[in-house]
Formats: C-alpha cells, sequence, structure tokens
C-alpha cells in the first residue's frame, strides 16, 4: 500500500516554521513498510538558544494574559483540532503504526483534554488568611516559567497536548521536543494552536539529537520546569540535569503493569475486555496490562480464552479498514521482543499464541501470549512494551498483591474480582498511581494520571496537571 505521507514537517520557532538553512535531518521511516517517507530537520544550537529566547519573552507577555483569553485560545484550538481529525490520524498512522481507528480516537480524545484546560485555565484560586485588623496574607498560585517539555512516540497527539494545554492554561510558554519518529502528528497539532491565535513565542516545537536539546535546554537558566514523558533510564539522566538549576519537575515514566484476576471474577468479560486492552496500540502503552497473574481456580481457563482471542487479531497496515493491530513504531522494540520471548522460552514458559514477527520489511510482531512465566523471567522484570502479555498464576490475596507490587514500577494497575470488600482492599494495598477495578479506562480529562516508585512523579491531567505548572507565593501585607 503505497500513500503519499501528509505531512509537512518543520520546527516552529518564535512564530515560524523553519526547515532547511544547512540543518542536519533525520529520515522518518513508516512503520508498515520500512520505507524513508520524509527528512525531518534538527535544531542547531543557534536554533535552541533562538527558542529559549523566545520563550523568555513570551513567559513575560503571556503570564499576565487574563485567564479567559487562554481558555478561549485553547477551546479553539480543540475545535480545529476535530474538525482536522482525519487527516491528523492519518498522519500519525503512517509515522506511528497504530490503525486508523484508534489514532482518529486518540486526535478526538486530545480534543477534550485541551477543552478541560480551557475550563481549568480561569479557576487558578488562592485565598486570604485572616490577620489582625490592618493586616493580611495572601496565597497566590502564579506560573512557574518556560517549561521544557519531551514527549514520547506511542501516543504522538495526546502526548504532546497533555505538554502544551496546562501549560498554557497555567499561563506558561513552553518548548516541545517531541519524538523524531513521530513529528509529523506534532506538527499539525501545533499548526491547530497556532491557527487558533496562541502566540508563537508562547508555545515552539523544536526536534533534535535528544542528549544536546536536553542539555541545551535545561542546563539554561530560561527553563523552570521540566515535563517529561519517556523510559525510566531517561527520565532519570533529565533529573540531573534539572537538578543543576532545581527546577520544578513532572516524571511521567515507564510501568510494567500487573492485573490481578481473582476466581471470582465474570470471565468471559474479563478477556473480553484485557485482550483487546492489551495489544490496543501494538502492546505500546505505559499503562498497558502486561503482566497477568491469575488465580489457580480460572488460571487454565484464563489462559486457554486468552490465546484463542489473541489469535482472531488480524494485523496489518494501519492503514486497511480491516487492521485491529498495527506494526512496531520501530525496528528496536521488536528486537526486544524477540529477545524477552526467547529468554521466556528457555526459562520454562509456554509460547500459546504469536512469539514471532510478522513478515515483510514492516516492523510487525505477532500478537504474543506466554504461560507459566516465571518471576526470573527477564520480561517478568523489564517492561516488554509491545504486544506481549504474560502469564503466571497466584493462590491467595495475598500472593497476588505481593506479585503486584514486587517491581520498582508504579504507573498502572488492574484488577478484576466481584467481591466489594475485597476491591477496597486492592485499592488500598495496590502500589501503583492508577488502579484500575473491573475497567481498563486510566485516562480521564479530570482525573491525575502519573505514578509512584520508578514510574515517576507528579501527575497530568485533571486540576493537578494546571498545579503542577504553578508556584505558590505569600504575601504578608501590614
Amino acid at each position: 500500500m503505497s500513500v503519499e505521507y501528509p505531512a509537512t514537517l518543520g520546527m516552529y520557532i518564535g512564530g515560524e516554521w523553519v526547515s532547511g538553512g544547512g540543518r542536519d535531518h533525520h529520515s522518518l521511516l513508516n512503520p508498515a513498510t520500512g520505507e524513508m517517507q520524509a527528512e525531518l530537520p534538527l535544531a542547531s544550537d543557534a536554533d535552541l538558544h533562538d527558542a529559549l529566547e523566545v520563550a523568555k519573552h513570551g513567559f513575560a507577555t503571556w503570564r499576565v494574559e487574563a485567564p479567559e483569553l487562554r481558555g478561549a485560545v485553547l477551546r479553539k484550538a480543540a475545535e480545529l483540532l476535530r474538525e482536522r481529525a482525519d487527516h491528523i490520524a492519518r498522519v500519525t498512522t503512517m509515522e506511528q503504526g497504530k490503525p486508523l481507528a484508534e489514532a482518529r480516537g486518540e486526535v478526538i480524545a486530545a480534543a477534550g483534554l485541551i477543552d478541560f484546560h480551557a475550563g481549568e485555565a480561569v479557576r487558578v484560586y488562592g485565598r486570604v488568611l485572616m490577620r489582625p485588623t490592618g493586616m493580611r496574607s495572601l496565597v497566590l498560585h502564579q506560573p512557574v516559567g518556560p517549561v521544557a517539555a519531551f514527549c514520547a512516540w506511542n501516543f504522538p497527539a495526546l502526548n504532546v497536548v497533555r505538554k502544551i494545554a496546562p501549560a498554557v492554561a497555567a499561563g506558561c510558554s513552553v518548548i516541545l521536543k517531541p519524538s523524531e519518529e513521530t513529528p509529523g502528528t506534532a506538527v499539525e497539532v501545533m499548526r491547530c494552536f497556532q491557527d487558533a491565535g496562541l502566540p508563537g513565542d508562547v508555545a515552539q516545537i523544536v526536534f533534535g539529537v535528544p542528549d544536546m536539546v536536553s542539555r541545551r535546554l535545561l542546563l539554561s537558566p530560561i527553563t523552570r520546569k521540566l515535563s517529561f514523558t519517556g523510559s525510566v533510564p531517561v527520565g532519570k539522566h533529565l533529573m540531573k540535569l534539572a537538578a543543576d538549576t532545581v527546577m520544578k519537575m513532572t516524571m511521567e515514566l515507564g510501568g510494567h503493569a500487573p492485573v490481578l484476576v481473582f476466581d471470582d471474577c465474570d470471565l468471559e468479560k474479563t478477556l473480553d475486555i484485557l485482550v483487546g486492552h492489551k495489544f490496543r496500540n501494538a502492546g505500546q502503552v505505559c499503562v498497558a496490562p502486561t503482566r497477568f497473574h491469575v488465580q489457580e481456580g480460572i488460571y487454565e481457563d484464563f489462559a486457554r480464552g486468552f490465546a484463542e482471542r489473541t489469535k482472531q487479531i488480524k494485523v496489518c497496515n494501519g492503514l486497511s479498514e480491516t487492521s485491529q493491530m498495527g506494526p512496531m513504531a520501530n525496528s528496536r522494540g521488536r528486537e526486544v521482543l524477540e529477545r524477552l520471548v526467547s529468554d521466556a522460552r528457555s526459562s520454562g514458559a509456554r509460547v500459546l499464541a504469536g512469539g514471532v514477527c510478522g513478515e515483510g520489511r514492516g516492523f510487525f510482531f505477532q500478537p504474543t501470549v506466554i504461560a507459566d512465566v516465571p518471576e526470573n523471567a527477564r520480561a517478568m522484570n523489564q517492561e516488554p512494551f509491545g504486544p506481549v502479555a504474560l502469564l503466571s498464576p497466584f493462590a491467595s490475596v495475598d500472593d497476588g498483591i505481593r506479585e503486584a507490587n514486587r517491581l520498582p514500577f508504579g504507573l498502572a494497575a488492574y484488577c478484576f474480582t466481584e467481591n466489594g470488600r475485597r476491591q477496597n482492599l486492592l485499592g488500598d494495598a495496590i502500589e501503583a498511581g492508577m488502579v484500575m477495578i473491573n475497567q481498563v479506562r486510566a485516562t480521564w480529562p479530570d482525573a491525575p494520571f502519573g505514578g509512584v516508585k520508578e514510574s515517576g512523579f507528579g501527575s497530568e491531567d485533571g486540576p493537578e496537571g494546571v498545579a503542577a505548572h504553578l508556584v505558590t507565593k505569600t504575601v504578608h501585607v501590614g
């Protein structure tokens, strides 16, 4: 299937789209074909210097704009995102791989998130503290300053909106570095903000060699907040850089989400929910259910049902109307999965479905189910970040909780049980920033999204997402 890539790539600096000019370029590949489809310009040191100076000026002017104006710009951006959803979805599919229906759903969800932040722009409150006559104390919440934001390739529309919308709502300027593997979606989303009237010095996009860009932005005294979505190792590296200027941080890092399935669950319904959710976006989701710990009494039935459903998934180019799962976004992820599956096999695990790469030049990997995976298998300790489901049995509630909390990650967790008392216990005992019980949706515009332990700190979405871009000041008046 040969389709022309529908985006014009460039960087957005100071209200201008820039490319060429002798800049280095990154070759953008189509994950379904492995073919090069566009060239992406990369930032020079001079580009990053300009972006920082522009962000400094943009913050000084945007922070004093009326919150109602900020909200109006955001609402217009959300409207444009919905109008252009089909076009943006096609860009997303051609550079990231997910099926068109998933890509369009992501764009619509991103628009809803912008709408929520438009409302939050006018809900930044302080308070007055009572003092003796003639005195008072004011508690103010003010925008923190220019934000350096870095986001991953797996949700190239939603991740971009998560960085721009709360910063804009709070009154901050932002320099965004999306992934070089999914630049077109970020560019198209930024065009929506531009056409909605957002000043060009308030939000900018740069691409480049990750280490060079991060050092330049995070070591600058202009930058006052780091917002990052990505892997644990990269997140730790960026935190060390940001520590030099003691800036505010929001870190949404990796996970390895456990699923506890108890023998009193509605088994068929649970399987239908979990199989569909597991292979969404080819499993390349930070909150994807991955370690399926199933109570012994229903373990074999669960494994059989999971494998049967998995084998029915249609895997092909995401542009196809019949696609239920597209390719992985890059060859690196597929190579990691090959090693993890081989290790699991050598550890005595049973591969019930998949376990092999797809055919052709694209980065396809078959939806995979592996049963009886021992605790010491690499896949049980290293996030696969792909279409691999790991199954193992457990006996008691305490055993299940121990398995769920065993790793140093704590982003999302899932539990399936009809016992109300157990639901309350699991909600308290599971060490994760988000716990889903008898359902799998972790993202809601009005609810905080974030993890604990090595999965990061701080929250995106909800009022907490805007609050993360504010600092607190106390003014005592005599």
